[in-house]
């Protein structure tokens, strides 16, 4: 059997140090606040404290606007459009967000439920038929949030692995290179642009009909609008969902004692589910904010266009806030998993649901699921964008 203890470490260390940031000499590296360098050559404030980081997050002193903008400080070189959603502040990013709201509400991801199941049984089938051993990555965690999003807004078939390798190449920032990122993320409009045409001539019921709908019949949304929301809905929701299923799985099954006291209850809790969220954040970096004026923030100032960025992974384990941090209790305060405020991710129901129900579906089709021997069962990716696993061998 592996080593769980060192799997546990493992990613411990994954989650809440960034290699790609680097403290500035002679700072005190366990300031709640502190300045890095990122690989851009920019300098931020990191910010790991709880209550400070949802001032980031909620403040409208901290803009999203302003980090997007000409010479902002950058966390990486994936830099959301201008005119993306989420680059957004105030009245323009609530107008985008006001869209597409209802189609990710508690109501609405409640109603997918079912379909998330029967998709995810569906894959544990294709496990079963391949091992054990098997990869829980490839078999689950990856193609359940593909086939999701791509059913929700009405994704061919046929264009999934498409889209899912350009997907690959725009959030690796260590692995390609800048001309790659830029020659995807065009490849990527070009099929959205097309995408929208193909469902104006036959439209059906699927979420980017409607938008287009809204967008012919309303003019709510711009042209330009438009293909970046297609693409920011598909993109967002697609490689965190896919980390954050197999980051849950890895931390369950290193996780003996809470296996034994699940296995006891015989229910994967929508508690426990909300302590592994909180434990293992797929995205353990929010982005960057750039302040609009001096703020006071604990012990220093974040000057005007200077920028900040939240270690989610860090807030999530503030023991101020959350006693015994690594400890799975079920009864926490709010994670910071999703975010904050405004911008707080829109998708949060779709994705807990699909963590909630692709952890507890293999939990009873296999009671003895564990992590196959070897220290190859496990393979890391890692980013400024997302955390997640390139394998994960389960065996059972």
């Amino acid at each position: 059997m592996p080593d769980l203890g060192t799997h546990r470490a493992t990613i411990t260390a994954e989650l809440r140090t960034f290699p790609e940031l680097t403290h500035a000499p002679g700072g005190d590296a366990s300031a709640p606040v502190r300045r890095v360098t990122a690989p851009t050559g920019d300098r931020l404030w990191l910010v790991t404290s709880y209550a400070l980081g949802r001032t980031v997050l909620g403040d409208p002193r901290f803009s999203r606007a302003a980090a997007v903008a000409h010479g902002a400080p950058r966390l990486s070189d994936i830099t959301p459009a201008s005119s993306a959603m989420t680059s957004m502040d105030g009245p323009e990013h609530a107008r985008i967000r006001r869209i597409v709201a209802g189609a990710f509400s508690t109501r609405r991801a409640e109603a997918l439920g079912p379909l998330v199941e029967r998709l995810t049984d569906g894959l544990l089938d294709g496990l079963a038929a391949q091992g054990p051993p098997g990869d829980f990555v490839t078999h689950v965690a990856a193609p359940l949030p593909l086939s999701v999003l791509c059913g929700l807004l009405g994704i061919p078939d046929e264009d999934r692995d498409r889209f899912r390798s350009s997907v690959d190449v725009l959030f690796d920032i260590n692995a390609r290179s800048p001309a790659e990122k830029t020659r995807q993320r065009l490849m990527l409009v070009h099929y959205m642009t097309t995408l929208i045409e193909r469902k104006r001539r036959c439209p059906d019921d699927g979420l980017m009909s409607t938008l287009i709908r809204t967008r012919d019949g309303q003019g709510a949304l711009s042209e330009h609008e438009l293909v970046n929301l297609g693409l920011a809905l598909l993109m967002a929701g697609y490689e965190t969902t896919v980390g954050q299923i197999g980051l849950t799985a890895l931390a369950l099954l290193t996780d003996h004692d809470h296996r034994l006291t699940l296995r006891a209850r015989g229910a994967w809790t929508p508690a426990a589910v909300e302590e592994y969220l909180r434990l293992v954040p797929a995205t353990p970096l929010s982005f960057p904010r750039v302040a609009l004026q001096d703020v006071p923030l604990g012990p220093v100032t974040v000057r005007t266009g200077e920028a900040a960025v939240v270690s989610l992974a860090g807030a999530n384990t503030d023991p101020a806030v959350f006693p015994d941090p690594d400890a799975v209790q079920e009864t926490r305060p709010p994670h910071l998993t999703f975010g904050h405020g405004a911008h707080r991710c829109l998708g949060a129901h779709l994705a807990r649901l699909q963590v909630a129900t692709a952890i507890g579906r293999s939990l009873v089709r296999f009671p003895g699921l564990r992590l196959a021997p070897g220290d190859a069962s496990v393979r890391w990716t890692s980013g400024l964008a997302t955390r997640g696993l390139t394998r994960l061998t389960v065996t059972w």
